[in-house]
């Protein structure tokens, strides 16, 4: 790989890293209103269109020797194999959340639903998934060379980074919701991390990054921002299992290379 690509590579990851923790730049012009959708939504999905431009932009003309991972072929297979158990805890999750925020006592519009509950969460899932899996994890990996687990090694600083930056989602929660916020959000990386490695396609973890994602859809039936107690150790317990599975992919696969 040559200089120039990883340099601009490990710029792309904290330009990125900074657009999505900061909001900037589109924070300082974009404050648009439509029926109740909240205006930062609009804002940060303005924000990630502003992130993939320039991430195309670099990949196009400074990193053409980059492997993302975004190519359509494995995409399916991928989710067939490592896809089921991301889908079985976000029903079991989901479920613990409406268990959690009833009664609803808000009747949000299709827009606000369709908005922050879906189309926000794939920008997210592209946006996180591209500067932490595509670049950052990959970026780590090539550091650590031939070194043994030297993949491991990277999920695991990826994914703890992946957590501690999800404490600034989490401010102003309780201290418990900030910690367990912290760790489930360590394990999810760890899994992300583990079936983008072992499926060499980064559209993977896109697609169950959103998937997972979709249990906050209860949210905007509820006026309160709180998580609670069931939904929190639903989380904790189901996240931190799908890091074990991640673990046991990626070491099973390992083993296959090595056979």
């Amino acid at each position: 790989m040559k200089k120039r690509t990883a340099i601009t590579a490990v710029i792309l990851t904290l330009i990125m890293t900074f657009m999505e923790m900061s909001a900037l730049p589109a924070a300082l012009f974009c404050n648009i209103k439509i029926e109740d959708i909240d205006p930062i939504y609009i804002t940060l999905m303005l924000n990630f269109l502003l992130a993939f431009a320039i991430c195309w932009v670099c990949r196009r003309f400074l990193m053409k020797d980059w492997q993302f991972g975004l190519q359509l072929k494995g995409v399916l297979s991928g989710l067939i194999k490592y896809g089921l158990p991301a889908v079985i805890v976000t029903v079991a999750v989901t479920f613990a959340f409406c268990i959690g925020l009833m009664p609803f006592d808000n009747k949000p519009t299709i827009w606000r639903v369709v908005i922050e509950g879906i189309v926000y969460y794939i920008g997210v899932g592209i946006m996180e998934e591209l500067y932490l899996r595509g670049l950052l994890q990959n970026i780590i990996a090539k550091w650590f060379g031939e070194r043994k687990n030297a993949i491991l090694y990277a999920i695991l600083i990826t994914s703890v980074l992946f957590g501690l930056g999800h404490i600034f989602g989490a401010l102003g929660q309780p201290i418990a919701t900030v910690i367990a916020k912290t760790v489930w959000a360590t394990a999810l990386g760890v899994y992300f991390g583990a079936v983008y490695a072992v499926s060499k396609n980064l559209w993977v973890p896109i697609i169950l990054h959103l998937i997972i994602n979709l249990c906050g859809i209860p949210f905007c039936f509820s006026t309160n921002n709180r998580y609670p107690t069931i939904a929190l150790i639903a989380c904790l317990v189901s996240y931190v299992l799908l890091a074990v599975y991640g673990i046991y992919i990626l070491r099973k696969n390992n083993s296959r290379d090595n056979a």
